[in-house]
């Protein structure tokens, strides 16, 4: 099973931008769809973005599209999340979770990294 590592959280402000990553360890990284979720304080865990094992394919939840692009480099065993356009709403712990199929649902993957925080002032 894959171990997963975030990082690229910080505090910015409304409009800006910010750049996640997740480094994955201990498992084949290409064999897996990736996927990065959020949850905000008092709010379940909402889907964000994921990708298939290639990075061919994307999908984003409605909130963000327009505004976030998922992608992966296999060869560095990378995956990322740049965050554009940056509202308040957008606060909150950022998970990266491996999958072995592209999907939203947050069942569906068995790994998951640690989470970091994104705080978004307006």
């Amino acid at each position: 099973q894959v171990q997963l590592v975030e990082s690229g959280g910080g505090l910015v402000q409304a409009g800006g931008s910010l750049r996640l990553s997740c480094a994955p360890s201990g498992g084949t990284f290409s064999d897996y769809a990736m996927g990065w979720f959020r949850q905000a304080p008092g709010k379940g865990r909402e889907f964000v973005a994921a990708t298939t094992k290639s990075g061919g394919s994307t999908v984003y939840g409605d909130s963000v599209k327009g505004r976030f692009t998922i992608s992966r480099e296999n060869a560095k065993n990378m995956v990322y999340l740049q965050m554009d356009g940056l509202k308040p709403e957008d606060t909150a712990v950022y998970y990266c979770a491996a999958s072995r199929s592209l999907t939203t649902g947050s069942r569906y993957y068995n790994s998951w990294g640690q989470g970091t925080q994104v705080t978004v002032s307006s």
